[in-house]
Order: C-alpha cells, then structure tokens, then sequence
C-alpha cells in the first residue's frame, strides 16, 4: 500500500463510499424479498423436497455459469454501471420468479437471477475495492454488512407483504421499483473513470505476487515448486471454507423457511423469522468481526465461528423447539460471518498468483455451495426428513475448524 493512499478521502470519494454501499444493500434486499416466499411458491408448483431443491439450485447454477463473464463487463463497461444494470435485472429475475406458473419457468427465472446477481456482485465488489484502495485502509467488510442489512430488510418486507396477503407480484413489483430506483440513484455518485489502469490493481496495492517467482531462474526450480503446491493446498482449503459459509447461507435461503413452517408448525409470517435470525447475526458478526480479527486473529476467529456454527445449530437440530432453531440459525450466521471475506482476502496474497487471482477463483467456485446445498438437502429430506437434511450446517462448522489452519494466525 502506498503512503499516498492514506491522504484523507475527498467528498467524492466519501459520496462514492456510501453509493457503493446502497449498491450492497440493494443486492441483499432484492433477492431477500424473494425466499420466504419459497414456500408458498413451492406449494403453488406442486413441488416435491427434491425437485424443489432442484429448482433452486438454478440460482447458483446462472451465478457460476455468468461468473466468467462479469470480469469482460466490468472492464468494457465499468463496475458501476454493471453493478446498477445487474441490480435492475435481477429485480426482473426475481419477479419473474415469483409469478411463475410452472416450475421450468420458475427454474429459468431464477437462472437468469443468478446469472445477473453473480455479475452484480463482482460489478460492486470491484468498485467497493477501488474506493477502498483510495481510503487506504479495508472497507469491503463494512459493506458487507451494509449486504446483510439489506437482506434483513428484504426478509422483513416479505413476512410484511404476506401479513398484509399481498400477491406475489404485488409485493415483488414494489421490491423491484424501490431498489433498482436506488441502485440508479447511487451510479451517479460512484466513481468516474474506468477499473483498470494505475493504482486499480497492481502488485505494488495487493501485495500479491511481490517476491513469488520474481526471480526467473529461482522460479523454475525446487522452492517455486514448493510454493505452487502450498499454493494450490492453500487455495484449496480457503475454496472449502468460503464454501462452508455458503452451505449456512444457503441453509438460511433455502430451506429455514420451509423448516419452521413445516416441522415445526410456524405460521408463514413468522417462519421468514428463521433467514431474519441467520442474515440479522451475519450482520452483526461482520460488524464487529475486524475488531475481533485484530485482536485474536482470524484463524482463531474462523475456528471459534465454526465451534458456534456446529453447537448452535446441532443443539437446535438435537432438541427442535421453534425459538431454540431461530437462535440456531442466529448463532449460525453469526459464526460465519467472517468466513467469505477471510477466504478471500487470504486468496489475494497467495504467492505465485497474479493479483486477482486467487480472490477470482474462491469467489467463483465458492458459488458451489449454492449450487450443491439445495438437491443434497433436498434428497436427503425427502429419503430421512429435513431435519436430518439440515446437519449440512453443523457439518460446514466442524469443517471451518478443521481447515482453519490455513488462516493467519494473530500478529505478534
């Protein structure tokens, strides 16, 4: 990091830095709007646990298939742009979603969500990181948060709408509106300018790749062999846990929601309370979790996260009382909100990658977890129930404690 970066920021970099926040609260809030009415939907449809799971895993499967593309975007058109262009076709996606009248069409609609959300998220995160390297100093946490914020909001909106027995499309169309108007509003106080060129990117910001493999004849020999193979354990490793705290979103997403409701018996407004619980913990888990990361390091952070994650939600799922599983979702977003940013910021500084790199790679393939979680609980809670479906979140906190070690441990 250069010393000039620690100038204090200008009121356009400060106008620029809460643009880029609305843009991460209007992320989180659209999609939000969408999954608890998942059951209903799911209902509607005449859909079976697996062929549900099925269904939704066409969200991650547009994000994973769209994730290429999003780097191409960003530099042709410029992160704000596509960031609020996203926002508005997720808005349609997401809506389109909600009025299906079958389940092919809901399944494309919300590939089509996935695919426009994927591209949205790296749209913001790339001109969250621009402003970022102007403060000097980390940011993206912070708007993170905002995200979570967002998806509180969008989760209390829709257990609103269906208190007030508003129509699917009634309520989806005033979601879209309302944050795609916002998104357009804040594009004209991001950053001008495009994303790529000097102090956007570069070793000297990242400190990726400074000292991996600068020397060529070193580079060809034993030591840079060493290297890439602790590299790719690594990046292994940091795939996992970013995808572990994927499968307790996506437990969040997917399925709190339907668990209330149906086991547990919650009317359909209170079972929102389940994904509130999870997104509303993430929230302030991520709020304090510099501090937190500062102060003990984040290995220590990751392993006490993932110890909360596997008694919170397996204590929930041993003894399944309404409030016990609302406080397991909690204490599961809670100890995952730290996980995504950790993995990618030590995916980053991996030695041997060109900068960008390894955050590419874990941001993408951690879209896994999406991806995967839904049919695998689905098949499991229609063969044993979706209780037995739902340890993939205790399962994804014993992991974080295992892989752990990969993390940097506290500061001396």
């Amino acid at each position: 990091m250069t010393v000039d970066t620690l100038a204090e920021p200008s009121a356009a970099e400060r106008r620029a830095r809460i643009a880029v926040a609305v843009l991460f609260l209007t992320n989180g809030a659209l999609f939000a709007n969408l999954l608890p009415r998942y059951p209903e939907i799911k209902t509607d449809l005449g859909m079976g646990n697996a062929g549900y799971g099925l269904a939704v895993a066409a969200f991650p499967a547009g994000a994973i298939a769209a994730g290429p593309a999003a780097g191409v975007l960003v530099r042709r058109f410029g992160s704000a742009r596509v960031a609020v262009a996203g926002t508005l076709l997720t808005g349609l996606g997401t809506l389109a979603a909600g009025a299906a009248g079958s389940v092919p069409v809901f399944a494309v609609a919300l590939f089509w969500a996935g695919a426009m959300d994927a591209v949205t998220d790296v749209a913001q995160n790339a001109h969250g990181l621009r402003i970022q390297r102007r403060y000097g100093r980390s940011l993206i946490n912070s708007f993170h948060a905002v995200w979570s914020i967002g998806a509180v909001t969008g989760g209390a909106m829709a257990a609103a709408a269906i208190a007030l027995d508003l129509t699917r499309g009634q309520h989806l169309t005033v979601s879209a509106v309302v944050f795609t108007a916002a998104a357009g509003l804040a594009l004209r106080y991001c950053l001008p300018g495009p994303d790529t060129g000097p102090g956007t990117g570069t070793e000297a910001d990242t400190g990726a790749g400074a000292g991996a493999g600068s020397d060529g004849d070193e580079a060809r020999g034993p030591r840079h062999t060493g290297v890439a193979r602790r590299t790719v354990y690594v990046l292994t490793a940091l795939v996992l846990i970013a995808t572990a705290g994927t499968l307790v979103e996506d437990a969040g997403n997917s399925w709190a929601a339907l668990y209330l409701s149906g086991p547990l018996h919650a009317s359909a407004a209170l079972a929102a309370s389940g994904y509130i619980a999870l997104v509303g913990a993430q929230f302030a888990g991520r709020v304090i979790g510099d501090r937190l990361v500062d102060r003990f390091g984040q290995r220590a952070v990751a392993r006490a996260g993932g110890l909360i994650t596997a008694a919170g939600m397996g204590l929930a799922l041993a003894v399944p009382t309404l409030p016990g599983t609302v406080a397991g979702f909690a204490a599961a977003g809670f100890g995952v909100a730290t996980l995504v940013p950790a993995a990618m910021h030590e995916a980053d500084a991996l030695p041997g990658l060109k900068p960008g790199s390894g955050l590419t790679i874990v941001s993408w393939l951690m879209r896994l977890g999406f991806l995967l979680s839904p049919p695998l609980v689905g098949l499991v809670a229609d063969a044993a129930g979706l209780r037995l479906g739902l340890l993939v979140v205790p399962l994804a906190g014993v992991l974080v404690i295992l892989l752990a070690v990969v993390l940097r441990p506290r500061a001396r």
